[in-house]
């Protein structure tokens, strides 16, 4: 019928023709009976028709499927249409110019009913191989698009059922003898005329959709406004099970969406789908991303707009999985091969329309080109969901949060890659108006929320999700991390953890819920004043670690927990015992190797501890906490210089981690760079050493003074941008490089330390008592005396803050002021030898080395001011628990190590 003259068509032909394109199939056979009535002449042609009629209306009403009991069914249901489309052929055919078409519908008929090899026959007598460019109609255009895809489909079939050698024989020759293929060298791959195939049909099916809207105009306008029609989802050739609109409420009613289905057609829909899965299967991944954007580039019908975030979400997931940046190329530009938006003379007949304006992006890259295809799908995925909570629309719901949430995992991984969270965090903002009850995207937003730092917005979105799933404990879990790690709340941690074990009914990993019922005790334990509160949270701690030991002995982390208990509690020798155990399950493990560093120090191995320090750091060259404890057992070697060098390269690393991260750059990736914490570090391993409580109402008058010391420095003080946690470790940095340059006598370069540190958060105790620790130095008694208090004022905690204003009020005459520092001082940190006490006859030396436990062999502390007091019994009492203390004390305390979840 495409090969007739179109101005000898009667009145009833052109509206049986109207009926065809339109797929009015009832209505093409009530017309074919007035055809043959008017025109006796005309029976083969109404042959055709009805049979062609009766093929496609089965199809609509039966869905395809390749099974046994389905092809069974369509030989029987397909009988009538087989006879019609029989007598359309032959010499009667060919004269009415109907035999190409006939063969072609007869090719689909025999692929309904599983007869691929008689398909194949019949497109060989079509001689589709063969056939030239020009003008088709509407319905002409859909069966030759699907031809070539079942064509496709067919071979697909082939290729994957082993045939015997006179088949395969049979085949090459086909496949040589067709000329199909554009390319002769291709003639030598059995897949490659599967990819023609494809790739032809996908093109002539967008062209034969956009037609149709070209066609329907006014029509197409008015509903144009209708959602997405079809599943998207499925590569095979079913179709969709939900077959209506879904529009950003309810489905739409009416047959828009039946009639948008059926245009489209499952057959169409999986040939477009096809040619790039296949050409993936054959390892061509360029040419499959190509395909891609070749068809991401075809001018958008309503009836691919569903279809459009497929393409989009699937080659966003190639780009990310199968594309490296090295082999990556970027979007083609203006290039022939398809008309543009206003067409032209130049265009192919049987390439569809593409974009082409002159300020079109195009991405520069594969970060730029990711992000925008799962935004687009995105923003379609949206526009597909259903508002509606009726029981009713329940399956609709879950099919538009199937394809949504699908878009936003891929949108997770790469944003959270390329350092994006921000703009994964307004992602899932805008997502939870429709994700009522979605557990899924309550905790991804959750997490992606404590990647962004937002650490109390993350813990309430995890606690709706614990709402969601009350028998997961993971939501718990991951609230007791945050508590523990950001929050500093560890009761609220403790509590999680222990809704965790409790929800834990299914055996899956217990040991874990253990261990962080284990890691909320310890933390209480270390926070507590009250001895007595103190040895019952150690006890619970050990006992909950030894279990989450006893429940999985291969648990790197709960070996380390124990052995940091041990550890706490004084016990080195079965301190060591558990880290050793730790490290043999996993022996690159940078928390491991710190805290067996420390144990070493606190063992009198000083040196064994520097060697172990070495060697980790070539594993894990950017772990500032490594070069932090290498820095101080330099100070400890007497190794001043090296340990100069040392804090200098913590700067260097510091900026080469940190600095494109906080201009906005794209971050810098390295394996350890989640280790790089350095939040609880000598200086700032005090208890709570990040809040502020008013103790008392002196407490209060010491704020608001410590307060108006820092305004002047307040007045050039800026907000620096990003994440608080890189400023304060460069804070730290500046400080123990102020440290260094006092133990090589040069105050001026450590002041000029600390005014750099100063620059970032004048407000921050250790700068205050890092500048009393210059004023001791230089005997400046009264400066000093005031800069801790200052520093007190800011944290009551920081107990080499209250240690050192002791010594100073024991310095200028006031023996009971520094009874009371030094006793508070003792309650925070009853384990450190100097408050007991300390080391020379300018207790600077000693106090400059917060945490170096070799220097204890002078005066003063809290042994020197009871002797002064005259209590000379207490005061033995104090040099003897200094002598018991001094040494198991480690280079660090302990608490100077992060916590670690991984």
């Amino acid at each position: 019928m495409a090969n007739r003259n179109m101005r000898n068509t009667t009145k009833v032909e052109a509206l049986i023709e109207s009926c065809r394109s339109e797929g009015k199939w009832q209505r093409v056979i009530e017309l074919t009976d007035e055809l043959k009535t008017g025109s006796p002449h005309n029976e083969c042609l109404a042959n055709f028709l009805v049979g062609e009629a009766r093929l496609e209306n089965y199809l609509e009403e039966n869905a395809l499927a390749a099974a046994d009991a389905t092809f069974g069914r369509a030989k029987t249901g397909l009988g009538e249409a087989r006879r019609y489309l029989n007598l359309a052929l032959g010499e009667s055919g060919q004269k009415a110019g109907i035999a190409l078409d006939a063969y072609l519908l007869l090719a689909k008929l025999c692929f309904a009913c599983g007869e691929y090899e008689q398909s194949l026959d019949n497109f060989v007598k079509a001689e589709l191989n063969t056939l030239a460019e020009k003008e088709l109609t509407l319905r002409s255009l859909k069966i030759l698009a699907e031809s070539y895809a079942i064509k496709g489909l067919c071979l697909e079939q082939q290729t994957s059922k082993p045939t015997s050698k006179f088949k395969k024989a049979e085949k090459d020759t086909e496949m040589v003898s067709g000329r199909l293929l554009r390319d002769p060298h291709l003639i030598k791959f059995p897949l490659a005329m599967q990819i023609s195939c494809f790739e032809r049909a996908s093109d002539l099916g967008l062209l034969y959709l956009q037609e149709y809207d070209i066609v329907s105009g006014s029509s197409s306008s008015n509903n144009s406004t209708a959602g997405s029609t079809l599943n998207v989802n499925a590569t095979s050739v079913q179709p969709s099970s939900s077959s209506f609109a879904i529009s950003s409420t309810i489905p739409a009613s009416g047959p828009s969406g039946l009639e948008v289905n059926r245009r489209m057609g499952a057959i169409l829909e999986t040939a477009l789908q096809r040619a790039p899965i296949v050409l993936i299967k054959t390892g061509k991944l360029q040419e499959a991303v190509e395909r891609y954007r070749i068809m991401l580039n075809a001018i958008e019908t309503r009836a691919t707009q569903s279809l459009r975030l497929t393409l989009a979400r699937q080659l966003a997931e190639v780009l990310l999985r199968g594309v490296s940046g090295t082999i990556y190329a970027p979007p083609f530009g203006a290039k022939g091969g398809g008309g543009t938006l206003r067409g032209g003379s130049s265009k192919k007949l049987w390439k569809p329309r593409k974009y082409a304006a002159r300020q079109q992006f195009s991405p520069r890259n594969q970060q730029e080109e990711v992000i925008l295809l799962l935004l687009i799908a995105e923003a379609l995925a949206v526009r597909d969901t259903v508002l509606s909570q009726s029981p009713e629309f329940r399956l609709a719901r879950q099919h538009a949060m199937g394809n949504v949430t699908a878009v936003y995992d891929l949108l997770t991984l790469a944003t959270v890659r390329w350092g994006l969270v921000q703009l994964l965090n307004e992602s899932f903002e805008k997502a939870l108006k429709f994700s009522f009850g979605e557990q899924h995207v309550w905790r991804q937003y959750g997490l992606s929320l404590m990647a962004a730092e937002k650490h109390a917005h993350a813990l309430r979105v995890l606690q709706e999700s614990m709402k969601l799933t009350p028998s997961d404990p993971l939501p718990c879990m991951l609230a007791s991390r945050l508590c523990y790690e950001s929050l500093e709340t560890v009761k609220q941690g403790l509590d999680y953890a222990q809704q965790a074990l409790k929800r834990e009914v299914k055996g899956f990993r217990p040991s874990r819920c253990q261990l962080f019922v284990g890691i909320g005790h310890q933390q209480l334990a270390i926070q507590s004043n009250l001895k007595s509160e103190r040895d019952a949270c150690n006890k619970l701690a050990l006992e909950a670690l030894e279990r989450a030991v006893q429940q999985d002995g291969n648990d790197h982390l709960a070996e380390y927990y124990l052995s940091l208990q041990y550890a706490l509690l004084g016990q080195l020798p079965e301190a060591l015992v558990h880290i050793r155990f730790a490290l043999a399950l996993r022996m690159e493990h940078a928390p491991c190797l710190h805290l067996f560093a420390l144990l070493l120090t606190a063992s009198r191995r000083p040196r064994e501890a520097l060697g172990v320090v070495e060697d980790a750091l070539h594993e894990f060259p950017d772990y500032l906490q490594l070069l932090h404890v290498k820095a101080h057992l330099q100070l400890h070697l007497e190794d001043a210089d090296t340990a100069l060098a040392t804090v200098q390269h913590m700067l260097a690393v510091w900026r080469d981690v940190y600095e494109a991260q906080l201009a906005g750059e794209e971050e810098k990736h390295s394996d350890t760079k989640s280790g790089v914490h350095l939040a609880h570090s000598s200086q700032m391993s005090d208890k709570d050493s990040n809040s502020v409580y008013a103790a008392s109402l002196a407490a209060v008058s010491r704020v608001e003074q410590a307060l108006s010391e820092a305004a002047s420095s307040l007045s050039s003080f800026t907000q620096r941008p990003g994440p608080r946690r890189p400023w304060m470790l460069q804070i730290e940095i500046w400080l123990l490089l102020a440290d260094v340059y006092l133990r090589i006598d040069q105050p001026n370069e450590a002041l000029n330390c600390i005014h750099e540190a100063s620059q970032i958060y004048p407000l921050c105790h250790q700068i205050m008592f890092m500048r009393g620790q210059v004023h001791v130095y230089l005997e400046q008694w009264l400066d000093a005396k005031q800069c801790f208090l200052n520093a007190v004022a800011a944290n009551p905690h920081h107990t080499e803050a209250l240690r050192a204003l002791g010594e100073t009020h024991l310095i200028l005459g006031e023996p009971r002021l520094a009874e009371k520092m030094l006793k508070d001082a003792a309650k925070l940190d009853p384990s450190c030898p100097k408050i007991w006490l300390v080391s020379s006859n300018k207790f600077a030396v000693a106090s400059l080395t917060h945490g170096y436990w070799f220097c204890v062999s002078n005066r003063f502390a809290l042994g020197k001011v009871l002797e002064t007091l005259g209590d000379f019994h207490a005061s033995a009492d104090c040099f003897a628990t200094s002598l018991q203390l001094e040494p198991s004390c480690p280079v660090l305390p302990f608490t100077s190590i992060p916590l670690v979840f991984e």
